[in-house]
């Protein structure tokens, strides 16, 4: 192959093992997750709300790195599970605010041994799952834990 092209082979790129990570990663979620009727991204959007009980759409959009577009309807589902309650501010009639429900405190209490489940499917020491950890949110351009 020319030199010129040489950064064009997959193997040359940050991205894909990123991006097949990524998709192995959820794939491994997913038996955990089915027991709790969540999808991936239904389930990261409950860990917020969970943390939060009562957030701005926008804020957490932000949070998880989604458009509206990809989480209104994460919304709706969850609104029609009975875990959250969507509704307009009283403050700002723009603002839609996500609202945990009892139904949806209570499934914290059935999801909370996902992470374990999850790290003893990992192939890293905690070190390096740690490690890893930072140099993602580097990527992002956060440090961790900041909003």
């Amino acid at each position: 192959m020319e030199q010129k092209y040489e950064m064009l082979c997959l193997k040359n790129q940050i991205c894909f093992p990123l991006y097949a990570c990524s998709r192995e990663i959820i794939k491994q979620y997913r038996p955990f997750l089915e027991a709790l009727d969540l999808t991936y991204t239904q389930y990261i959007a409950m860990m917020v709300i969970w943390e939060e009980r009562c957030l701005n759409v926008k804020e957490l959009g932000k949070r998880l790195y989604l458009d509206s577009g990809t989480l209104t309807p994460v919304l709706k589902s969850l609104e029609a599970k009975g875990y959250l309650l969507r509704r307009r501010s009283k403050e700002d009639e723009r603002v839609l605010l996500v609202e945990l429900t009892p139904e949806g405190a209570a499934l914290r209490d059935k999801a909370v041994n996902v992470p374990m489940q999850m790290a003893a499917c990992s192939r890293l020491t905690p070190e390096e799952a740690q490690t890893l950890y930072r140099l993602l949110y580097k990527i992002l351009g956060r440090t961790p834990g900041e909003e």
